[in-house]
């Protein structure tokens, strides 16, 4: 394996970290802590395994694709790649920061399509990179699911507009 090759797999890496950061800015804290969950919410541990093991899968395939293929063949494919990356990150401050489920459920719904968009463009590319972004699929399906029962256990109103932002 070249020196480049090994260069691209970090460059990867790098951009995945960059998405995963935004839950360590992002932390559930205790306002998550009081909300009402499903008795199958997984127990808070899960969540950083699972989103480790799941960026360096993202990660690889990414860059499997790139190695096969390159920037430019793949250009639409790594177009939606960095797409899910953004959203991914997004839902973080939406549901954590902001403490806003609802616009979280909206987004998750997006980020679930960009996902299964990024299997179909990468899978043409190459069909191992696609099949390693299956589980990551499935875990935002559990994401939304999950985002869902707790918008209907913890039904909210968005934040008041202030008057002096009624103005603008």
């Amino acid at each position: 394996m070249a020196w480049t090759d090994l260069l691209m797999l970090a460059g990867f890496i790098a951009v995945c970290s960059c998405a995963a950061a935004s839950g360590a800015i992002f932390k559930p804290g205790d306002w998550y802590l009081g909300l009402a969950k499903p008795s199958w919410v997984p127990p808070m541990w899960a969540f950083p395994v699972v989103w480790t093991i799941l960026y360096i899968m993202i990660s690889i395939s990414g860059w499997m694709v790139w190695r096969k293929v390159g920037f430019e063949v793949g250009a639409v494919g790594f177009g939606i790649y960095l797409l899910q990356l953004v959203l991914n990150a997004a839902w973080s401050g939406l549901f954590f920061g902001m403490r806003r489920i609802d616009l979280a459920m909206i987004e998750v719904v997006v980020l679930w399509a960009s996902v299964a968009a990024l299997i179909v463009a990468f899978a043409p590319l190459d069909a191992t990179a696609a099949w390693l972004l299956a589980p990551y699929l499935l875990w935002v399906t559990i994401a939304g699911v999950l985002n869902l029962s707790m918008l209907c256990l913890n039904p909210m109103t968005p934040p008041a507009v202030t008057q002096a932002s009624s103005r603008v």
